[in-house]
Protein backbone atom coordinates (compact mmCIF):
# COMPACT_ATOMS: atom_id res chain seq x y z
CA UNK A 1 0.00 0.00 0.00
CA UNK A 2 3.09 2.68 1.05
CA UNK A 3 3.86 1.97 -3.01
CA UNK A 4 0.72 3.09 -4.06
CA UNK A 5 0.29 5.97 -2.22
CA UNK A 6 2.92 8.05 -3.74
CA UNK A 7 1.81 7.26 -6.92
CA UNK A 8 -2.26 8.43 -5.91
CA UNK A 9 -0.43 11.64 -4.64
CA UNK A 10 1.05 12.29 -8.08
CA UNK A 11 -2.18 11.34 -9.78
CA UNK A 12 -4.42 13.61 -7.59
CA UNK A 13 -1.79 16.45 -7.70
CA UNK A 14 -1.86 16.36 -11.79
CA UNK A 15 -5.64 16.23 -11.51
CA UNK A 16 -5.96 18.87 -9.31
CA UNK A 17 -3.08 20.62 -11.48
CA UNK A 18 -5.10 20.46 -14.55
CA UNK A 19 -8.28 21.73 -13.07
CA UNK A 20 -6.62 24.70 -11.97
CA UNK A 21 -5.39 25.26 -15.54
CA UNK A 22 -8.78 24.02 -17.23
CA UNK A 23 -10.14 26.78 -14.55
CA UNK A 24 -8.14 29.51 -14.88
CA UNK A 25 -8.54 29.04 -18.97
CA UNK A 26 -12.36 29.17 -18.74
CA UNK A 27 -12.17 32.36 -16.81
CA UNK A 28 -10.20 34.15 -18.76
CA UNK A 29 -12.11 32.90 -21.91
CA UNK A 30 -15.68 34.27 -20.30
CA UNK A 31 -13.60 37.58 -19.59
CA UNK A 32 -12.38 37.96 -23.26
CA UNK A 33 -15.53 37.06 -23.93
CA UNK A 34 -16.88 40.02 -21.89
CA UNK A 35 -14.52 42.33 -22.93
CA UNK A 36 -15.51 42.09 -26.64
CA UNK A 37 -18.05 44.44 -28.18
CA UNK A 38 -21.05 42.69 -29.45
CA UNK A 39 -20.25 42.69 -33.60
CA UNK A 40 -23.19 44.93 -35.60
CA UNK A 41 -24.49 43.29 -38.17
CA UNK A 42 -23.40 44.48 -41.69
CA UNK A 43 -26.54 46.36 -42.67
CA UNK A 44 -25.86 48.33 -39.21
CA UNK A 45 -22.45 49.36 -40.22
CA UNK A 46 -23.44 50.63 -43.44
CA UNK A 47 -26.21 53.06 -41.90
CA UNK A 48 -24.68 56.47 -41.07
CA UNK A 49 -26.26 59.42 -38.92
CA UNK A 50 -26.00 62.26 -40.40
CA UNK A 51 -26.98 66.27 -38.42
CA UNK A 52 -29.62 68.85 -39.91
CA UNK A 53 -30.16 72.42 -39.71
CA UNK A 54 -33.51 72.04 -38.17
CA UNK A 55 -36.47 74.47 -39.74
CA UNK A 56 -36.49 76.56 -37.03
CA UNK A 57 -32.80 77.11 -37.23
CA UNK A 58 -32.78 77.86 -40.87
CA UNK A 59 -35.92 80.41 -40.38
CA UNK A 60 -33.71 82.17 -37.68
CA UNK A 61 -30.65 82.49 -40.24
CA UNK A 62 -32.56 83.24 -43.11
CA UNK A 63 -34.70 85.64 -41.02
CA UNK A 64 -32.12 87.70 -39.60
CA UNK A 65 -29.89 88.00 -42.84
CA UNK A 66 -32.53 89.40 -44.75
CA UNK A 67 -33.31 91.77 -41.64
CA UNK A 68 -29.08 92.75 -41.43
CA UNK A 69 -29.65 92.90 -45.24
CA UNK A 70 -32.87 95.24 -45.07
CA UNK A 71 -31.60 97.51 -41.87
CA UNK A 72 -28.98 98.83 -44.79
CA UNK A 73 -31.08 99.29 -47.53
CA UNK A 74 -30.48 96.40 -49.82
CA UNK A 75 -33.57 94.39 -51.81
CA UNK A 76 -31.94 90.70 -50.70
CA UNK A 77 -33.10 86.81 -51.18
CA UNK A 78 -32.03 84.81 -48.64
CA UNK A 79 -31.50 80.86 -48.79
CA UNK A 80 -30.59 77.98 -46.55
CA UNK A 81 -29.67 74.99 -48.29
CA UNK A 82 -29.13 71.70 -46.76
CA UNK A 83 -26.22 68.99 -47.54
CA UNK A 84 -28.50 67.28 -49.99
CA UNK A 85 -28.60 70.77 -52.08
CA UNK A 86 -32.35 70.83 -50.99
CA UNK A 87 -34.29 74.17 -49.62
CA UNK A 88 -34.70 74.73 -46.25
CA UNK A 89 -35.91 78.37 -46.39
CA UNK A 90 -36.06 80.58 -48.98
CA UNK A 91 -37.02 84.49 -47.87
CA UNK A 92 -37.46 86.83 -51.11
CA UNK A 93 -36.97 90.01 -49.34
CA UNK A 94 -39.82 93.34 -51.09
CA UNK A 95 -37.86 94.68 -54.27
CA UNK A 96 -35.93 91.92 -55.05
CA UNK A 97 -35.05 91.48 -58.25
CA UNK A 98 -35.84 88.11 -60.16
CA UNK A 99 -31.98 86.88 -60.38
CA UNK A 100 -31.68 87.21 -57.01
CA UNK A 101 -33.02 83.90 -55.94
CA UNK A 102 -31.05 81.24 -57.98
CA UNK A 103 -27.98 83.72 -57.17
CA UNK A 104 -28.90 83.04 -53.56
CA UNK A 105 -29.16 79.26 -53.73
CA UNK A 106 -26.33 78.71 -55.56
CA UNK A 107 -24.21 80.47 -53.31
CA UNK A 108 -25.47 78.58 -50.17
CA UNK A 109 -25.15 75.35 -52.63
CA UNK A 110 -21.47 76.06 -53.12
CA UNK A 111 -21.03 76.94 -49.50
CA UNK A 112 -22.41 73.86 -47.50
CA UNK A 113 -20.85 71.71 -50.81
CA UNK A 114 -17.30 72.82 -49.82
CA UNK A 115 -17.49 73.75 -46.33
CA UNK A 116 -15.99 77.04 -46.87
CA UNK A 117 -17.58 80.91 -47.58
CA UNK A 118 -17.63 81.35 -51.38
CA UNK A 119 -15.67 84.45 -51.55
CA UNK A 120 -12.50 82.31 -50.00
CA UNK A 121 -13.56 79.66 -53.10
CA UNK A 122 -14.10 82.28 -55.83
CA UNK A 123 -9.79 82.00 -55.85
CA UNK A 124 -9.84 78.93 -56.70
CA UNK A 125 -12.09 79.05 -59.30
CA UNK A 126 -9.67 81.55 -61.46
CA UNK A 127 -7.82 80.13 -64.43
CA UNK A 128 -7.72 78.50 -68.22
CA UNK A 129 -9.15 75.44 -68.86
CA UNK A 130 -11.10 73.52 -66.23
CA UNK A 131 -11.62 74.40 -62.95
CA UNK A 132 -14.34 74.11 -59.94
CA UNK A 133 -16.65 76.86 -61.51
CA UNK A 134 -17.25 74.16 -63.89
CA UNK A 135 -19.36 72.08 -61.22
CA UNK A 136 -23.20 72.37 -62.10
CA UNK A 137 -25.77 74.44 -59.68
CA UNK A 138 -22.29 76.37 -58.22
CA UNK A 139 -21.47 80.26 -57.57
CA UNK A 140 -18.46 80.92 -56.86
CA UNK A 141 -19.23 85.26 -55.65
CA UNK A 142 -19.08 85.80 -52.35
CA UNK A 143 -22.38 85.89 -50.30
CA UNK A 144 -22.72 82.08 -49.46
CA UNK A 145 -21.79 80.76 -46.25
CA UNK A 146 -21.58 76.94 -44.65
CA UNK A 147 -23.53 75.91 -40.96
CA UNK A 148 -21.08 73.31 -39.57
CA UNK A 149 -22.29 70.82 -36.77
CA UNK A 150 -20.25 67.89 -35.67
CA UNK A 151 -17.05 68.73 -37.53
CA UNK A 152 -18.34 68.81 -41.04
CA UNK A 153 -21.13 71.37 -43.17
CA UNK A 154 -25.23 70.33 -42.57
CA UNK A 155 -26.46 74.01 -44.44
CA UNK A 156 -25.10 76.80 -46.36
CA UNK A 157 -26.81 80.34 -46.29
CA UNK A 158 -26.66 82.30 -49.23
CA UNK A 159 -28.13 85.77 -50.23
CA UNK A 160 -28.50 87.39 -53.63
CA UNK A 161 -28.99 91.01 -54.73
CA UNK A 162 -26.82 93.50 -52.83
CA UNK A 163 -24.24 95.22 -55.16
CA UNK A 164 -21.53 93.56 -53.90
CA UNK A 165 -20.56 89.67 -52.76
CA UNK A 166 -18.68 91.41 -49.61
CA UNK A 167 -21.85 92.67 -48.92
CA UNK A 168 -24.34 89.67 -49.95
CA UNK A 169 -21.85 87.55 -47.64
CA UNK A 170 -21.74 90.64 -44.39
CA UNK A 171 -26.14 89.28 -44.51
CA UNK A 172 -25.28 85.81 -45.00
CA UNK A 173 -23.01 85.89 -41.65
CA UNK A 174 -25.43 87.83 -39.41
CA UNK A 175 -27.75 84.49 -40.45
CA UNK A 176 -24.70 82.83 -39.12
CA UNK A 177 -24.11 84.44 -35.87
CA UNK A 178 -28.64 84.42 -35.25
CA UNK A 179 -28.11 80.49 -34.77
CA UNK A 180 -24.97 80.56 -32.96
CA UNK A 181 -22.54 78.01 -33.00
CA UNK A 182 -23.99 74.31 -33.59
CA UNK A 183 -22.65 71.10 -31.84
Amino acid sequence: MNAKLPRTRLVLGMTAGLATVALATGVGAAQAQQDRKPQQPAAAQAVLQTSVLGVDAATRAAQAALDAAEKEGQRVTVAVIDRSGDVRVLLKGDGAGPQTEESAKRKAFTAVSFGQPTSALAKNAQGDGPTIRDIPGTLFLGGGVPVAANGGPIAGIGVGGAPSGDLDEKFAAAGLRAIGELR
